[in-house]
């Protein structure tokens, strides 16, 4: 199949990222090879998988003739730190409007240093309110002479699934690069973009492999609804692009099994995965997204699922900033360990299971 006419797209991210093997803890564990696309190396301020959905997204909203930029997320959303710094590149106005509160820390400071004007708003009123106060901020703006462009919760809507659609083009010249063939593609799912591009890209290119979304919040049944929709409006409005009709033999799966006590809410084990990955693989995760999302695969594996497969692809999302604001949750795990590690066997708890000694 091929594709007659692509949507305009604005250049932000540092593209091919690597894919990488992450082979001492794949021959410790014992089963496939587990492979992570780097897409934390996207950029430096515009690190992470937002990026790939803002390339296609802020070029549709200039085509457009908007001029300034309303979004939405908690205080420490990847999401808007980085259209906050593609705004900054570009030149245009950004209005955040935020869940929660909280201090001048990772992404919040960064959303901060690049310029963006900022309303926080508690949780509940977010949760129950967020249409309206998007679109009264807009008509605000509006009064104000601007034409402004509201972009959803983590760009996750028909122009977003673009971002990693096209990904799914990068994912196949990785998989015959390498010479493999991985049988499923596993990623943090949150606002359901990433995964819904994902879906629908791994049948298009006819990659072989089924696509896991790990949910750090909400229920498989919401994903699958949210997934759903977006591969709905993606199709609606850019079916024409394409010189054949859209595969529909695709499943939409995801695992809600590890979401803990909510989102953007780590438990130690979680921590403890996050500290592991990085001296045993020089990786950094991230508490709200991939470390959540790693740590769940790692338990599903470490329980049996997918001994069978030769090849896992693990999508690395980015989030690094948000580290920062968990420093204290950190200290239990990195104040009672040094900087060596050791590989133990036969326990079921991955902090057990790859320790750092104590």
């Amino acid at each position: 199949m091929s594709i007659i006419h692509r949507p305009s797209r604005l250049s932000l991210a540092s593209l091919p990222t690597p894919l990488q093997p992450l082979k001492r803890l794949s021959n410790h564990l014992g089963g496939p090879m587990l492979w992570v696309k780097r897409d934390d190396m996207t950029g430096s301020i515009l690190s992470g998988n937002k990026v790939r959905k803002l390339e296609y997204t802020l070029a549709y909203a200039l085509e457009q003739g908007h001029d300034l930029l309303i979004t939405c997320g908690g205080t420490q959303s990847n999401h808007c730190r980085a259209t906050a710094f593609a705004c900054a590149q570009l030149g245009l106005p950004i209005h955040l409007v935020l869940r929660g509160s909280g201090e001048s820390d990772g992404n919040l400071l960064l959303d901060q240093l690049a310029g963006a004007s900022i309303s926080c708003y508690s949780p509940r009123d977010y949760r129950q309110h967020l249409d309206h106060i998007l679109e009264e901020s807009a008509q605000t703006y509006r009064d104000k002479g601007f034409n402004p462009y509201i972009i959803p919760t983590g760009a996750s809507n028909g122009v977003g699934v673009w971002g990693y659609f096209a990904a799914c083009e990068e994912l196949q010249k990785d998989f015959d690069q390498h010479g493999i063939a991985p049988q499923l593609i596993v990623t943090a799912t949150g606002s359901a973009g990433t995964q819904a591009g994902l879906t629908l890209g791994s049948a298009y290119y006819a990659l072989g492999a089924s696509v896991l979304g790990i949910a750090v919040c909400d229920s498989s049944d919401y994903f699958h609804t949210k997934v759903t929709a977006d591969i709905a409006e993606f199709a609606d409005q850019f079916e024409s692009a394409f010189a054949a009709p859209l595969p529909t033999n695709y499943s939409i799966n995801t695992n809600d099994n590890h979401i803990g006590k909510g989102y953007g809410l780590a438990s130690d084990e979680v921590l403890n995965t996050i500290a592991t990955v990085a001296r045993t693989e020089g990786l950094l995760l991230d508490p709200v997204y991939t470390g959540k999302a790693f740590h769940g695969l790692l338990q599903e594996l470490m329980a049996g699922a997918y001994a069978d497969m030769t090849d896992i692809v693990f999508i690395h999302t980015g989030g690094s900033f948000g580290l920062f604001p968990y420093r204290q949750q950190f200290q239990s795990i990195l104040t009672s360990t040094d900087n060596s590690f050791e590989l133990a066997t036969g326990v079921t708890q991955l902090s057990q299971t790859i320790s750092i000694r104590n």
